[in-house]
């Protein structure tokens, strides 16, 4: 049971200008639908792929603030979010989340400031958030408070980046939630670099390269090999590095 069960391009219009040009539209473009067939939806590629555009395309077609927040949040600070939302169909699943979030790392200060600003120093919406501000907490500790506080089942989460602020043993929390929240009826989906954050194993993968959009399992992406690579002997990497920097 999903909020949101496929994704499909519907029209590519000049309205979308340098958008139109990313890999992960030509390729929905290539498609009748994208699947979302499981409670937790990954997208990891190499930055200018369109996974972030993508997420807020999603998340702005479903009602969201494209600047994250609730589906209450009514704020903008610039308007630099792409047309892609109007380009998209999301087909909906029968039932409707209680609740929801859009958190993206970028503009996650500005999200804050609008709940203080909402809550007007009466203590009334902080509650529902840990009562403490989020702007009073550091920005890992904001990022947490989030998701242990706000997030709840039934809900509907799109995360771009939700690893920006938290270390790897609170990003290793973070899949602790996930799981309690799928358990209790939420969907996630989430944009990531981290190979910890990508670990849930009831997800799709879809990663995105400049041939398009692929689904694949976890110790094929390159979120995962890379850093196994680093990790399994950091100095040699480095060396390696910094060999290559030199010939340049």
């Amino acid at each position: 049971m999903n909020y949101i069960r496929s994704i499909k391009l519907e029209k590519l219009t000049k309205e979308l200008g340098y958008t139109a040009k990313l890999p992960v539209v030509n390729s929905l473009a290539q498609m009748e639908e994208l699947e979302l067939p499981r409670p937790v939806t990954y997208f990891v590629g190499e930055n200018g792929t369109g996974k972030s555009t993508l997420l807020e395309a999603i998340a702005v077609k479903y009602g969201f603030n494209a600047e994250g927040g609730s589906l209450n949040y009514s704020f903008t600070t610039k308007e630099t979010h792409s047309e892609l939302h109007n380009a998209i169909k999301l087909i909906r699943g029968i039932e409707r989340p209680k609740t929801g979030f859009f958190l993206r790392a970028e503009s996650f200060y500005n999200a804050a400031s609008y709940l203080d600003e909402a809550d007007g120093g009466s203590g009334k919406l902080l509650r529902a958030y840990g009562g403490v501000s989020l702007h009073e907490q550091s920005h890992g500790e904001s990022f947490f408070s989030l998701v242990m506080n706000r997030f709840a089942g039934r809900g509907m989460y799109i995360l771009d980046e939700p690893e920006a602020a938290l270390s790897p043993s609170r990003q290793m929390s973070m899949l602790i939630r996930i799981n309690e929240l799928v358990k209790q009826g939420s969907q996630f989906i989430i944009a990531t670099h981290s190979p910890i954050i990508l670990a849930y194993p009831d997800s799709v993968i879809f990663e995105l390269t400049e041939s398009g959009i692929n689904e694949t399992e976890y110790k094929n992406t390159e979120t995962y090999t890379v850093m196994k690579a680093f990790m399994d002997d950091p100095m040699r990497m480095i060396d390696h590095l910094f060999e290559e920097k030199e010939e340049i």
